[in-house]
């Protein structure tokens, strides 16, 4: 049986002087934090993905309402709500796909719309649970996970939905660290383009924790599949409809066809803050577009190019795909049956 040490990796770090962030466009050749002290450098980090992953998107922006709350109350106590607004706003602004970052920010505005006087003190103890039962949930939902796989030959994993992404511990890769810890042996990480986290980062935090892993581009899983050498395709979600349909990194539907072309079975690993009650199935999902200069050639990226690029961060699973969603509150079976209704409280 494998043993290991608890992920040491926290992308998110709260300081008396602001909020530390793990640069994660920088690694594995640097680890480099950076300090937002203001809300629109929160904001910065999340839109230039220094700062990736639903639930670490929401734990970051929780703490840039608490800097915007600072800093306002300090700088214009007259004027210092409509200010924390537009900050607010600026925040909601930086990602659209991830539901957690609105989720959040919900959550701190009702906090704040308690408290007439100077907040403060509940928001920072607000945020700082966020940041607290987010890793509890992992450490949850990678039990629940670990105890479907059985004695699964091997597992495979798309993007990065590790501590990296989270408030630590991580979703998918949550379950597989609880997995390891059971004798699981064969972990594959595909590298996920166009901006390559799982060659980046997953295998990467997995090195972290002595986790062997295997790294594979993102066209050969199909033959991956074929050859048996997986049991289960493991990833996190940016965003869960009520029918159980999934938005998540780009990529995410195709492997999810072809694990059910070879039999292999979909697990999806989230937070119940991923979950969009207002959304009853994923066709009306926003697909966040990123620029096109992220996947093209320098020497095309240019006005007078006849070379175009089609760029969406994530794409759409649909339920019938998924064998099981798994949360902190439960796990869900073949949710094309139910939906996650039985999940909301």
């Amino acid at each position: 049986m494998n043993t290991q040490q608890d992920s040491m990796v926290h992308a998110l770090q709260w300081t008396d002087a602001g909020l530390r962030v793990l640069d994660q466009r920088r690694l594995p050749e640097e680890v480099v934090f950076a300090l937002c002290s203001d809300a629109p450098a929160v904001a910065e980090a999340i839109r230039t993905m220094r700062v990736r992953g639903a639930p670490a998107i929401g734990i970051a922006a929780a703490f840039g309402v608490v800097l915007s709350v600072r800093e306002w109350r300090r700088r214009d106590l007259d004027r210092w709500r409509e200010r924390v607004a537009e900050d607010l706003q600026l925040l909601a602004e930086s990602r659209p796909t991830a539901v957690n970052l609105f989720w959040a920010l919900e959550r701190m505005q009702q906090e704040l719309d308690r408290h007439a006087d100077d907040p403060l003190p509940e928001i920072v103890a607000l945020a700082e649970r966020i940041h607290r039962d987010d890793i509890a949930a992992n450490r949850k939902m990678g039990d629940l996970g670990a105890a479907l796989l059985g004695n699964s030959k091997g597992v495979l994993t798309h993007c990065n939905a590790g501590a990296l992404a989270t408030g630590g511990y991580g979703t998918a890769l949550g379950v597989i660290r609880s997995a390891w810890k059971k004798g699981l042996d064969n972990v594959y990480a595909t590298e996920t383009r166009p901006w390559l986290q799982g060659a980046r980062l997953t295998v990467w935090e997995l090195q972290q924790d002595g986790i062997a892993s295997t790294l594979i581009a993102d066209s050969s899983a199909a033959y991956l599949m074929k050859q048996g050498r997986i049991d289960w395709l493991i990833v996190g979600a940016d965003r869960i409809a009520v029918n159980g349909d999934v938005a998540n990194k780009i990529g995410t539907y195709s492997l999810a066809v072809l694990a059910g072309q070879h039999g292999v079975k979909l697990m999806v690993v989230a937070p119940t803050s991923t979950i969009d009650w207002r959304m009853p199935d994923g066709s009306q999902i926003e697909i966040e577009q990123r620029e096109a200069a992220e996947l093209l050639p320098q020497c095309y990226n240019n006005p007078d190019s006849l070379v175009q690029a089609w760029n969406p961060v994530f794409d759409v699973t649909p339920a019938a795909l998924i064998t099981a969603i798994v949360t902190e509150r439960g796990v869900i079976l073949n949710p094309e049956e139910q939906g996650i209704k039985s999940l909301q409280q």
